[in-house]
């Protein structure tokens, strides 16, 4: 019972942003929600590491490929006036993937996770990685996991000051980089009630790809 009102319970974030409404975090509905948009979103927030010739999937993923990866798991998204400005997909242990770490029971990972640039450094990443904590520890999990370019420094040094610790390295078929794989124990100190507030965190959005 108490995963399943994890699951399926809406949380809405309130901030102030230049006069724009409410943040809402919540699932992915493919009834109003448009993988075309989200690939678009994923697009724009990964072009900085492509253009630091890192072949991250999110930097030119067809829509396809997105709709697959956020199916495969749950994607949320934090929606501003219908537009989508956030995303991240929850996975549980993946049998099939490359990452022995990802292929544990006891290991819930983080993928697809970006901001829109536009909207970045105003907390929006930090409160997914929160959820995602939470999201985790709900349902048992020992870490919450996830990997992201080596060379990306800024990116490694961000999950590092949100608590996660680098646990491996790897090199994901196709891409020029190895990967840092970071993993951190998940924690639910924060009842979905309590998550309406005002932000005031300045801290950038890192990208998981």
């Amino acid at each position: 019972m108490k995963r399943r009102a994890t699951t399926q319970q809406t949380v809405r974030i309130d901030y102030v942003c230049h006069g724009v409404g409410h943040v809402e975090l919540r699932r992915f509905d493919p009834a109003r929600d448009s993988f075309v948009a989200l690939t678009a979103m994923l697009h724009r927030a990964f072009a900085p590491l492509g253009a630091l010739g890192l072949n991250c999937t999110c930097v030119d993923q067809t829509v396809e490929t997105t709709r697959l990866r956020a199916t495969r798991g749950d994607c949320y998204v934090a929606v501003c006036e219908g537009r989508i400005v956030g995303t991240m997909t929850l996975y549980a242990p993946e049998r099939e993937s490359s990452c022995e770490l990802y292929r544990r029971d006891d290991i819930a990972s983080l993928r697809q996770f970006a901001v829109e640039p536009v909207w970045q450094s105003r907390g929006i990443g930090t409160l997914l990685l929160a959820f995602a904590e939470h999201w985790a520890a709900t349902r048992g999990y020992a870490e919450l996991a996830l990997d992201t370019p080596q060379p990306a420094a800024h990116l490694v040094a961000f999950y590092r000051g949100q608590g996660f610790r680098i646990v491996d390295f790897t090199r994901f078929d196709g891409k020029h980089y190895d990967s840092a794989i970071l993993s951190k124990p998940p924690v639910a100190t924060r009842t979905l009630a309590n998550w309406s507030h005002r932000l005031s965190m300045t801290r950038p959005i890192a990208h998981a790809a």
